[in-house]
Protein backbone atom coordinates (compact mmCIF):
# COMPACT_ATOMS: atom_id res chain seq x y z
CA UNK A 1 0.00 0.00 0.00
CA UNK A 2 2.09 3.05 1.46
CA UNK A 3 5.18 3.41 2.78
CA UNK A 4 5.14 5.41 6.79
CA UNK A 5 5.45 9.21 5.79
CA UNK A 6 9.04 11.14 6.16
CA UNK A 7 10.00 7.20 7.64
CA UNK A 8 13.56 7.71 8.31
CA UNK A 9 16.14 5.78 6.58
CA UNK A 10 17.66 2.38 8.45
CA UNK A 11 20.92 3.42 10.14
CA UNK A 12 23.67 1.60 9.50
CA UNK A 13 24.71 1.43 12.78
CA UNK A 14 21.66 0.23 13.38
CA UNK A 15 21.91 -2.79 10.74
CA UNK A 16 25.28 -3.23 11.69
CA UNK A 17 24.35 -3.84 15.61
CA UNK A 18 21.21 -5.90 14.60
CA UNK A 19 23.00 -8.43 12.34
CA UNK A 20 26.23 -8.25 14.67
CA UNK A 21 23.83 -9.32 17.81
CA UNK A 22 21.67 -11.47 16.19
CA UNK A 23 25.33 -13.65 15.43
CA UNK A 24 25.86 -13.80 19.19
CA UNK A 25 22.70 -15.12 19.82
CA UNK A 26 23.41 -17.48 17.44
CA UNK A 27 27.02 -18.93 18.31
CA UNK A 28 25.59 -18.52 21.78
CA UNK A 29 22.77 -21.36 20.71
CA UNK A 30 25.42 -23.03 18.88
CA UNK A 31 27.64 -23.81 21.88
CA UNK A 32 24.69 -24.79 23.96
CA UNK A 33 23.81 -27.45 21.45
CA UNK A 34 27.46 -28.69 21.43
CA UNK A 35 27.86 -28.90 25.07
CA UNK A 36 23.85 -30.00 25.76
CA UNK A 37 23.49 -32.36 23.06
CA UNK A 38 20.69 -32.24 20.44
CA UNK A 39 17.87 -33.85 23.02
CA UNK A 40 18.65 -31.60 26.10
CA UNK A 41 19.18 -28.69 23.63
CA UNK A 42 15.96 -29.41 21.75
CA UNK A 43 13.71 -29.74 24.99
CA UNK A 44 15.34 -26.55 26.54
CA UNK A 45 15.09 -24.09 23.20
CA UNK A 46 11.25 -25.99 23.15
CA UNK A 47 10.76 -24.73 27.32
CA UNK A 48 12.56 -21.56 26.04
CA UNK A 49 10.73 -20.41 23.06
CA UNK A 50 7.28 -21.36 24.21
CA UNK A 51 5.52 -18.74 25.92
CA UNK A 52 8.01 -15.95 23.69
CA UNK A 53 4.58 -15.58 20.90
CA UNK A 54 2.14 -14.53 23.82
CA UNK A 55 4.72 -12.60 25.46
CA UNK A 56 5.62 -10.75 22.40
CA UNK A 57 1.89 -10.37 21.42
CA UNK A 58 1.60 -8.59 24.85
CA UNK A 59 4.26 -5.99 24.84
CA UNK A 60 3.14 -5.17 21.23
CA UNK A 61 -0.25 -4.26 22.06
CA UNK A 62 0.66 -1.67 24.37
CA UNK A 63 1.91 -0.06 21.04
CA UNK A 64 -0.96 -0.96 18.71
CA UNK A 65 -2.19 3.07 18.71
CA UNK A 66 1.71 3.64 17.17
CA UNK A 67 3.56 0.94 16.65
CA UNK A 68 7.15 1.17 16.35
CA UNK A 69 9.16 0.31 13.39
CA UNK A 70 9.92 -3.53 13.31
CA UNK A 71 13.73 -2.68 12.88
CA UNK A 72 14.39 -0.80 16.08
CA UNK A 73 12.28 -3.82 17.94
CA UNK A 74 13.79 -6.31 16.58
CA UNK A 75 17.27 -4.48 17.40
CA UNK A 76 16.26 -4.00 21.06
CA UNK A 77 14.91 -7.99 20.77
CA UNK A 78 18.19 -9.22 19.19
CA UNK A 79 20.77 -6.89 21.55
CA UNK A 80 19.02 -8.55 24.49
CA UNK A 81 19.80 -12.28 23.34
CA UNK A 82 23.27 -11.45 21.71
CA UNK A 83 25.19 -8.42 23.38
CA UNK A 84 23.79 -7.75 26.23
CA UNK A 85 23.63 -11.70 27.48
CA UNK A 86 27.37 -12.19 26.55
CA UNK A 87 28.45 -9.54 27.94
CA UNK A 88 26.82 -9.95 31.00
CA UNK A 89 28.17 -13.45 31.86
CA UNK A 90 31.50 -12.57 31.35
CA UNK A 91 31.60 -9.18 33.14
CA UNK A 92 29.86 -11.10 36.24
CA UNK A 93 32.19 -14.16 35.91
CA UNK A 94 35.02 -11.71 36.12
CA UNK A 95 33.57 -9.65 39.08
CA UNK A 96 33.34 -12.90 40.61
CA UNK A 97 36.76 -13.93 40.36
CA UNK A 98 37.49 -10.99 42.03
CA UNK A 99 35.43 -11.10 44.95
CA UNK A 100 36.91 -15.11 44.93
CA UNK A 101 40.89 -13.74 44.68
CA UNK A 102 40.26 -11.35 47.50
CA UNK A 103 39.37 -14.67 49.89
CA UNK A 104 35.56 -14.57 50.24
CA UNK A 105 34.10 -17.86 50.62
CA UNK A 106 32.54 -19.57 47.32
CA UNK A 107 28.99 -19.42 49.03
CA UNK A 108 29.61 -15.55 49.02
CA UNK A 109 30.80 -14.82 46.15
CA UNK A 110 28.10 -16.90 44.18
CA UNK A 111 25.50 -14.86 45.88
CA UNK A 112 27.32 -11.66 45.62
CA UNK A 113 27.28 -12.14 41.91
CA UNK A 114 23.03 -13.85 41.58
CA UNK A 115 21.85 -10.66 43.94
CA UNK A 116 24.80 -7.52 43.33
CA UNK A 117 26.68 -8.26 40.18
CA UNK A 118 24.13 -9.63 37.54
CA UNK A 119 21.42 -6.58 38.57
CA UNK A 120 24.23 -4.26 38.22
CA UNK A 121 25.47 -5.21 35.08
CA UNK A 122 22.73 -7.12 33.22
CA UNK A 123 20.47 -4.03 33.17
CA UNK A 124 23.71 -1.46 32.15
CA UNK A 125 24.02 -3.55 29.70
CA UNK A 126 20.04 -4.07 28.51
CA UNK A 127 19.22 -0.61 29.63
CA UNK A 128 22.20 0.49 26.89
CA UNK A 129 20.06 -0.71 24.11
CA UNK A 130 17.77 2.44 24.67
CA UNK A 131 20.75 4.54 24.72
CA UNK A 132 22.00 3.53 21.39
CA UNK A 133 18.22 4.22 19.90
CA UNK A 134 18.76 7.99 20.89
CA UNK A 135 20.25 8.50 17.97
CA UNK A 136 16.47 7.37 16.59
CA UNK A 137 14.87 9.55 19.54
CA UNK A 138 12.45 11.00 17.31
CA UNK A 139 10.84 7.31 17.60
CA UNK A 140 10.68 7.77 21.31
CA UNK A 141 8.14 9.98 21.97
CA UNK A 142 6.04 8.68 24.86
CA UNK A 143 6.57 7.03 27.69
CA UNK A 144 5.09 3.62 26.65
CA UNK A 145 7.79 3.64 23.77
CA UNK A 146 10.62 3.42 26.35
CA UNK A 147 8.64 0.64 27.85
CA UNK A 148 8.55 -1.17 24.65
CA UNK A 149 11.60 -1.20 23.38
CA UNK A 150 13.09 -2.32 26.63
CA UNK A 151 10.50 -4.87 27.13
CA UNK A 152 11.95 -6.50 23.78
CA UNK A 153 15.43 -6.12 25.31
CA UNK A 154 14.13 -7.61 28.16
CA UNK A 155 12.74 -10.47 26.74
CA UNK A 156 15.35 -11.24 23.86
CA UNK A 157 17.98 -11.41 27.40
CA UNK A 158 15.11 -14.08 28.74
CA UNK A 159 14.70 -16.32 26.04
CA UNK A 160 18.35 -17.10 25.69
CA UNK A 161 18.90 -17.35 29.28
CA UNK A 162 16.35 -19.22 30.12
CA UNK A 163 17.37 -21.80 27.59
CA UNK A 164 20.68 -21.93 29.21
CA UNK A 165 19.03 -22.61 32.58
CA UNK A 166 17.01 -25.30 31.37
CA UNK A 167 20.21 -27.08 29.52
CA UNK A 168 21.59 -26.73 32.99
CA UNK A 169 18.64 -28.20 34.53
CA UNK A 170 18.35 -30.78 32.07
CA UNK A 171 22.29 -32.05 32.35
CA UNK A 172 21.69 -32.28 36.26
CA UNK A 173 19.04 -33.89 37.10
CA UNK A 174 16.88 -34.75 33.84
CA UNK A 175 13.83 -33.57 31.62
CA UNK A 176 11.93 -33.52 34.73
CA UNK A 177 14.18 -30.59 36.36
CA UNK A 178 14.10 -28.64 32.97
CA UNK A 179 10.66 -28.77 33.11
CA UNK A 180 9.97 -27.72 37.10
CA UNK A 181 12.23 -24.82 36.29
CA UNK A 182 10.12 -24.06 33.31
CA UNK A 183 7.11 -23.66 35.42
CA UNK A 184 9.11 -21.23 37.56
CA UNK A 185 10.92 -19.35 34.86
CA UNK A 186 8.37 -19.54 32.32
CA UNK A 187 5.25 -19.44 33.36
CA UNK A 188 5.02 -17.74 36.73
CA UNK A 189 7.53 -15.22 36.25
CA UNK A 190 8.23 -14.57 32.20
CA UNK A 191 8.44 -11.12 32.30
CA UNK A 192 10.49 -10.57 35.17
CA UNK A 193 13.33 -8.96 32.94
CA UNK A 194 10.88 -7.15 30.71
CA UNK A 195 9.82 -5.33 33.61
CA UNK A 196 13.34 -5.09 35.12
CA UNK A 197 14.50 -2.97 32.37
CA UNK A 198 10.96 -0.91 31.89
CA UNK A 199 12.07 0.62 34.80
CA UNK A 200 14.64 2.04 32.56
CA UNK A 201 12.78 2.74 29.67
CA UNK A 202 10.44 4.56 31.67
CA UNK A 203 13.12 6.80 32.49
CA UNK A 204 15.20 7.21 29.36
CA UNK A 205 11.33 7.88 27.95
CA UNK A 206 10.55 10.29 30.44
CA UNK A 207 13.52 12.77 29.89
CA UNK A 208 13.02 12.57 26.31
CA UNK A 209 9.60 13.85 26.26
CA UNK A 210 9.46 15.96 29.41
CA UNK A 211 10.68 19.42 29.73
CA UNK A 212 10.52 19.53 33.62
CA UNK A 213 13.93 20.96 35.80
CA UNK A 214 16.23 17.74 36.36
CA UNK A 215 14.33 15.28 34.12
CA UNK A 216 17.44 13.73 33.18
CA UNK A 217 17.75 12.31 36.93
CA UNK A 218 15.06 10.24 35.76
CA UNK A 219 17.55 7.93 34.08
CA UNK A 220 19.51 6.79 36.65
CA UNK A 221 16.48 6.85 38.78
CA UNK A 222 14.97 3.95 36.38
CA UNK A 223 18.47 2.00 36.24
CA UNK A 224 18.12 1.87 40.19
CA UNK A 225 14.38 0.53 39.81
CA UNK A 226 15.41 -1.76 37.38
CA UNK A 227 18.83 -3.16 39.31
CA UNK A 228 16.78 -3.15 43.02
CA UNK A 229 13.54 -5.43 41.14
CA UNK A 230 16.41 -7.37 39.60
CA UNK A 231 18.21 -7.99 43.03
CA UNK A 232 14.91 -8.34 44.50
CA UNK A 233 14.47 -11.17 42.92
CA UNK A 234 17.46 -12.86 42.83
CA UNK A 235 17.95 -12.42 46.29
CA UNK A 236 14.66 -13.79 47.05
CA UNK A 237 15.36 -17.22 45.31
CA UNK A 238 18.70 -17.52 46.80
CA UNK A 239 16.56 -17.78 50.12
CA UNK A 240 14.81 -20.57 48.91
CA UNK A 241 11.75 -19.53 50.95
CA UNK A 242 8.36 -19.57 49.29
CA UNK A 243 7.47 -16.81 51.79
CA UNK A 244 10.23 -14.32 50.52
CA UNK A 245 9.76 -15.49 47.19
CA UNK A 246 6.14 -14.61 47.24
CA UNK A 247 6.69 -11.18 48.62
CA UNK A 248 9.48 -10.32 46.08
CA UNK A 249 6.96 -11.69 43.15
CA UNK A 250 4.07 -9.45 44.55
CA UNK A 251 6.29 -6.47 44.60
CA UNK A 252 6.95 -7.11 41.17
CA UNK A 253 3.70 -7.64 39.99
CA UNK A 254 3.06 -4.34 41.64
CA UNK A 255 5.34 -3.07 39.27
CA UNK A 256 3.77 -4.74 36.09
CA UNK A 257 0.85 -2.92 37.27
CA UNK A 258 2.13 0.35 37.75
CA UNK A 259 3.93 0.02 34.06
CA UNK A 260 -0.14 -1.38 32.64
CA UNK A 261 -1.31 1.96 34.36
CA UNK A 262 1.49 4.31 32.53
CA UNK A 263 0.20 3.28 29.50
CA UNK A 264 -3.49 2.97 29.82
CA UNK A 265 -3.44 6.90 31.08
CA UNK A 266 -0.79 7.32 27.94
CA UNK A 267 -2.95 5.68 25.73
CA UNK A 268 -5.85 8.06 26.76
CA UNK A 269 -4.29 11.06 26.64
CA UNK A 270 -3.49 10.45 23.28
CA UNK A 271 -6.85 9.85 22.31
CA UNK A 272 -7.80 12.93 23.70
CA UNK A 273 -5.44 15.12 21.87
CA UNK A 274 -6.56 13.78 18.77
CA UNK A 275 -10.21 14.81 19.61
CA UNK A 276 -8.74 18.56 19.92
CA UNK A 277 -6.13 18.15 16.87
CA UNK A 278 -8.14 16.65 14.67
CA UNK A 279 -11.51 18.75 13.67
CA UNK A 280 -9.08 21.61 12.69
CA UNK A 281 -8.32 19.20 9.15
CA UNK A 282 -12.05 18.55 8.53
CA UNK A 283 -11.59 21.08 5.64
CA UNK A 284 -9.11 19.08 4.31
CA UNK A 285 -11.96 16.94 3.46
CA UNK A 286 -9.92 13.79 4.77
CA UNK A 287 -11.27 13.74 8.30
CA UNK A 288 -15.17 13.45 8.57
CA UNK A 289 -17.76 13.59 11.77
CA UNK A 290 -17.83 9.82 11.24
CA UNK A 291 -13.93 9.86 11.03
CA UNK A 292 -13.57 11.39 14.13
CA UNK A 293 -15.79 9.26 15.72
CA UNK A 294 -13.92 6.37 14.70
CA UNK A 295 -10.72 7.43 15.02
CA UNK A 296 -11.03 8.72 18.90
CA UNK A 297 -12.16 5.77 20.71
CA UNK A 298 -9.85 2.21 20.96
CA UNK A 299 -13.40 0.26 20.64
CA UNK A 300 -14.12 2.22 17.41
CA UNK A 301 -10.69 2.56 15.67
CA UNK A 302 -10.70 -1.76 16.11
CA UNK A 303 -14.18 -1.78 14.54
CA UNK A 304 -12.90 0.02 11.44
CA UNK A 305 -10.11 -2.29 10.67
CA UNK A 306 -12.48 -5.36 11.15
CA UNK A 307 -14.53 -4.37 9.05
CA UNK A 308 -12.21 -3.15 6.77
CA UNK A 309 -10.39 -6.37 7.00
CA UNK A 310 -14.03 -7.88 5.66
CA UNK A 311 -13.53 -5.97 2.62
CA UNK A 312 -10.32 -6.76 1.27
CA UNK A 313 -9.23 -3.26 2.76
CA UNK A 314 -7.61 -3.77 6.48
CA UNK A 315 -3.95 -2.34 4.95
CA UNK A 316 -5.78 0.99 3.92
CA UNK A 317 -7.55 1.30 7.05
CA UNK A 318 -4.81 1.15 9.29
CA UNK A 319 -2.65 3.12 7.13
CA UNK A 320 -5.35 5.87 7.66
CA UNK A 321 -5.22 5.07 11.37
CA UNK A 322 -1.27 4.98 11.87
CA UNK A 323 -0.95 8.39 9.80
CA UNK A 324 -3.91 9.87 11.58
CA UNK A 325 -2.04 8.83 14.83
CA UNK A 326 1.32 10.23 13.60
CA UNK A 327 -0.32 13.39 12.54
CA UNK A 328 -1.54 14.04 16.01
CA UNK A 329 2.08 13.14 17.64
CA UNK A 330 3.24 15.80 15.59
CA UNK A 331 1.06 17.95 17.38
CA UNK A 332 1.96 16.82 20.70
CA UNK A 333 5.84 17.30 19.90
CA UNK A 334 5.18 20.79 18.44
CA UNK A 335 2.85 21.38 21.57
CA UNK A 336 6.01 20.07 24.34
CA UNK A 337 8.87 21.90 22.04
CA UNK A 338 8.55 24.36 19.28
CA UNK A 339 9.82 23.21 15.92
CA UNK A 340 10.47 24.80 13.03
CA UNK A 341 7.51 25.37 10.97
CA UNK A 342 8.65 24.67 7.65
CA UNK A 343 9.64 20.94 9.13
CA UNK A 344 6.38 21.30 10.79
CA UNK A 345 4.49 21.55 7.40
CA UNK A 346 6.69 19.38 6.08
CA UNK A 347 6.02 16.97 8.51
CA UNK A 348 1.92 17.08 8.59
CA UNK A 349 1.86 17.04 4.26
CA UNK A 350 3.38 13.90 4.29
CA UNK A 351 0.48 12.57 7.11
CA UNK A 352 -1.98 14.63 4.99
CA UNK A 353 -0.55 13.10 1.98
CA UNK A 354 -0.51 9.11 3.42
CA UNK A 355 -4.17 9.44 4.63
CA UNK A 356 -5.28 11.03 1.47
CA UNK A 357 -4.08 7.91 -0.13
CA UNK A 358 -5.25 5.69 2.17
CA UNK A 359 -9.29 7.23 1.41
CA UNK A 360 -8.66 6.09 -2.21
CA UNK A 361 -9.14 2.79 -1.68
Amino acid sequence: MTAPPLAQRPSKALLIGLVASGLIALIVLALMLYAGGPVGFGLSALLGLAPLPVLLAAVLSLDRLEPEPKLNLAFAFAWGAGVAIVAGIALTLAGQELFSRAGYAASTVKDVGSVVLAPVIEEALKGSALLLLLRRRAEIDGLTDGIVYASMTGLGFATVENVGYYLLAFGEDGPGAAVQLFVMRGLIDPLGHPIYTSMIGLGIAYALTRGTPGRYAAIPLGYLGAVVLHGLWNGAATTGSLNVLGGAYLVIMVALIALIVVTVNERRHLIARMAHYLPAYRQTGLISDADLRMLTTLPTRKTARRWARGVGLGRAMSDYQHAATELTMLHVRAERKPMDPARFAAERDAYLAAMARSRRW
